[in-house]
């Protein structure tokens, strides 16, 4: 409710997650309250790894559009690449603790099946979460609706400049999730280059963070549950050209907080120092 009542109309949501009914119920209230309207949403859900097989993913699409109590979802993500198991366990594993993947299904076969959501028109646009960029190129090249977002982990130490111009020369909206390293060690917004920025143009660490991920060309998420983090993150402005080449020449450090591209499976790993 924070969030709506300070500005933001991005809502991102996933079955994986289990936030859709929480993030629905604020919504219809918000609706219902007159604070905004449905068409000033902007509401982004994820299809979860056990779905992946195309007969799975309709039932999978209208179970959180019902969850989230809208007619029409916005944009509908792939959560990753992988395939798991199908079934109701949505983190199958074997009697070693081991994920199951399922081989009996391809990332384009199951983009075929999210192409057939849009041509029904309750699902507005596609795209993928969690994606190199090797199996986003892989994807566009046989698409015939081409991805509108990709949803990876990007910051600072995480700048993904390849996949990045990728998506500019496709037209695709890169949306970085960890904008703010996550409060994970090492910390982003520790860093000596953020921290001497934000102390020259009076902004906190986070709000030189965020402005760097737009100036850039990205769109962001934040998790903040702060009221007054949210509001902090809203209130985000330019920095100069001076800073933005800093923040690109003098930060070294190169960290991927969530090894999810690698196993499919969502989570911050904190690090040992």
């Amino acid at each position: 409710m924070t969030a709506l009542e300070v500005g933001f109309r991005h809502f991102d949501c996933a079955e994986r997650y289990r936030n859709e009914e929480a993030v629905g119920d604020a919504m219809q209230a918000s609706i219902k309250a007159g604070t905004v309207r449905r068409e000033d949403l902007f509401v982004t859900t994820k299809l979860w790894n056990t779905n992946h097989r195309p007969e799975r993913v309709k039932p999978a699409f209208e179970a959180s559009r019902r969850r989230l109590q809208i007619d029409d979802i916005d944009c509908y993500l792939i959560h990753t690449p992988f395939a798991f198991q199908p079934g109701e366990e949505q983190d199958p594993r074997d009697e070693h603790g081991q994920v199951i993947y399922d081989s009996g299904v391809t990332l384009a076969e199951t983009w075929q099946a999210l192409e057939r959501l849009v041509d029904e028109g309750q699902c507005k646009a596609i795209g993928l979460s969690d994606i190199t960029l090797e199996k986003l190129r892989e994807i566009v090249a046989v698409a015939r609706i081409k991805p509108a977002a990709v949803q990876v982990e990007s910051h600072p130490y995480l700048p993904e400049w390849e996949l990045l111009e990728f998506c500019r020369e496709q037209g695709i909206v890169l949306l970085a999730f960890a904008a703010l390293g996550h409060g994970l060690d090492p910390k982003v917004l520790d860093d000596p280059v953020i921290t001497s920025i934000a102390r020259r143009v009076h902004k906190t660490p986070a709000q030189v963070a965020l402005s760097w991920a737009v100036q850039r060309g990205t769109a962001f998420l934040t998790t903040s549950t702060k009221p007054r983090n949210i509001r902090e993150n809203f209130d985000i402005s330019t920095l100069p050209d001076d800073a933005m080449q800093e923040i690109r020449d003098s930060i070294t450090t190169s960290v991927r907080f969530n090894t999810v591209v690698k196993t499919g499976v969502p989570g911050f790993i904190p690090r040992v120092r």
